[in-house]
């Protein structure tokens, strides 16, 4: 994980999860997939804003994009949390944090994989 702006990757982290429109992509793609549409819609932000902050919780891996097929043949991005949780804890050193992500079994991985490429 790289904080990419200079700061310390605990810091990026604790700034990028105080932001609220990052907070909210978080808990609209944590039970399924959304585009950026919906993103928007939902987080009632422009679209640039929404990618802006896809693509810093991509940086530290709390987001995933997929392809996704449309009932009309055409394939859309789709976006998807894999935080599951973070824990922080205070020791006599700093401070401990520990990221849980989920992890994609791989029967689905295996699905969605085909789908993407049969589509």
């Amino acid at each position: 994980m790289s904080a990419g702006d200079g700061q310390e990757p605990n810091e990026a982290l604790f700034t990028l999860l105080e932001d609220d429109y990052a907070r909210e992509i978080l808990v609209e793609t944590h039970d399924e997939p959304r585009s950026a549409r919906a993103l928007s819609e939902a987080c009632d932000a422009s679209r640039s804003t929404i990618y802006r902050r896809i693509e810093r919780l991509q940086d530290h891996g709390l987001v995933e994009s997929r392809q996704q097929l449309d009932p009309d043949g055409h394939h859309r991005e789709v976006f998807v949390a894999t935080l599951r949780r973070v824990s922080v804890e205070l020791t006599d050193d700093g401070f401990v944090v520990e990221v849980d992500r989920a992890e994609e079994d791989a029967a689905n991985r295996f699905t969605r994989l085909y789908e993407e490429f049969a589509g």
